[in-house]
């Protein structure tokens, strides 16, 4: 006898990604409420469930939706405002100024919409989001139908949505309250960086995360003149100073580590620390390359991310993946440095464990949420397909995606947005440049 169920997935090669890295061709999925039910061969779901709405898909690769660890979505209305220069000069000549001059709560929101129309496009069903006007930022995300995980970024100093860091602190709590319970939007807490925040903003921002038993995460450790200044400024070592002061655990995730060496990433598995990688935009800014295999040896989950659009300037996981295995390769000189395998993990379950949701999301198993990337492969430049692995980390771009659910729900058919009106971000978004541009003059 056959089960009903709300949408069945068929054909094409299936890469579940799951702790046996199982695949199925032809495979078949099956997704009931927000839930995947069952994956499995062809044959036998097409024996077993019945859907009441089918998308066949003979020729394509069906994966978890991508886990994009690291970004600052609004910042789609920067991209491009400041390119090649070093990460300092990037920052205080230009970017702090701009935000400073332009980001309020419409810019956040039309930018971070944009955002997840560009991520969704690309198979991006998860992000990690860090920016100012955070609660637009989580509008845009429910009403996109993505999942993420956010938080408002803390400073020492004012930003555009709040004068004191008390005030952040404040505005952190009430996002926490306001989306506790949510299907799709989870909030952290988010200083900046260690040296954009004193020790008295770490230590309240570690107790926010403690009551609330959610991730703390900053930028650390990107390049090598950014972990001499915190020496200099702490006494001691980066790492050091946040495992002295407690601030170091499995809910602690750092972005970019960069600078990490021996002792750091022995300290950061040793406290189960998390690591998101940003290849793309630590190149774009010459900030060096992340010893991620080493970390990898060492027991640290590692997650990819793409960073904001000012720095990398796009939003594409697929370009991410590829540039991850590559640059290691070329960093080591060694091709079997960073396979494949390795990083789509990182993309995609890994992504997932880094940010708190390895149960939910980042594999397609029974019981987890369906967020699901359908890959159209019959493509020229994707054929043929030997190794589905391969295809997916070298050959697949992001324009490659058919189609994207998130939480059961269809967000992209047939390249059509579903949730999002993509025309109308855009118009929004080229009249706030028009302002950004003008600002800089």
């Amino acid at each position: 006898m056959t089960r009903t169920v709300d949408i069945l997935i068929t054909g094409g090669t299936v890469v579940t990604l799951d702790e046996r890295d199982a695949t199925f061709n032809p495979g078949a999925l099956a997704v009931d409420g927000d839930l995947l039910l069952a994956v499995g061969g062809r044959e036998e779901m097409l024996a077993a469930y019945r859907g009441k709405q089918q998308i066949d898909a003979p020729d394509a690769i069906i994966m978890p939706g991508l886990v994009n660890g690291h970004t600052h979505a609004a910042m789609t209305c920067f991209r491009g405002i400041a390119d090649d220069m070093e990460l300092m000069g990037w920052l205080n000549r230009y970017i702090f100024p701009a935000e400073a001059r332009n980001v309020n709560p419409e810019l956040a929101y039309w930018g971070s919409l944009l955002a997840c129309a560009e991520m969704i496009r690309s198979g991006t069903t998860t992000f990690s989001d860090m920016y100012i006007f955070e609660e637009e930022t989580a509008r845009a995300a429910k009403q996109a139908g993505m999942r993420c995980l956010l938080g408002e970024v803390l400073f020492d100093f004012p930003s555009p949505s709040f004068k004191s860091p008390a005030e952040g602190l404040a505005c952190t709590e009430r996002l926490i309250q306001q989306w506790d319970g949510d299907s799709l939007i989870r909030i952290m807490v988010e200083p900046h960086s260690l040296y954009t925040c004193s020790p008295d903003l770490l230590k309240a921002s570690k107790a926010l995360a403690d009551r609330y038993g959610i991730p703390l995460a900053t930028h650390l450790l990107e390049n090598a003149a950014e972990a001499g200044q915190l020496a200099e400024k702490l006494g001691m070592r980066a790492t050091r100073f946040l495992l002295e002061g407690g601030f170091l655990d499995e809910r602690f995730i750092a972005f970019h580590c960069v600078a990490m060496d021996e002792e750091d990433m022995g300290i950061f598995a040793d406290r189960g620390c998390k690591v998101v990688h940003n290849p793309e935009s630590n190149m774009k800014l010459a900030s060096g390359v992340a010893r991620v295999s080493a970390m990898q040896r060492r027991g640290i989950t590692v997650g990819l991310g793409t960073d904001g659009c000012a720095s990398n300037n796009n939003l594409d996981m697929f370009a991410e993946m590829d540039t991850a295995a590559k640059l290691a390769k070329v960093a080591l000189l060694d091709p079997t440095a960073m396979p494949a395998r390795t990083v789509l993990r990182m993309a995609t379950r890994d992504g997932a464990e880094v940010l708190g949701m390895g149960a939910l999301v980042g594999s397609l198993e029974a019981g987890k949420k369906a967020d699901i990337c359908i890959i159209d492969t019959d493509k020229p430049h994707l054929t043929p397909l030997y190794d589905p692995y391969s295809h997916l980390v070298y050959a697949v771009g992001g324009a490659d995606v058919d189609s994207v659910l998130i939480d059961g729900k269809p967000v992209m058919r047939n390249r059509r947005l579903v949730t999002i009106d993509e025309q109308e971000a855009m118009r929004r978004v080229r009249a706030i440049a028009l302002g950004v541009s003008r600002s800089l003059r």
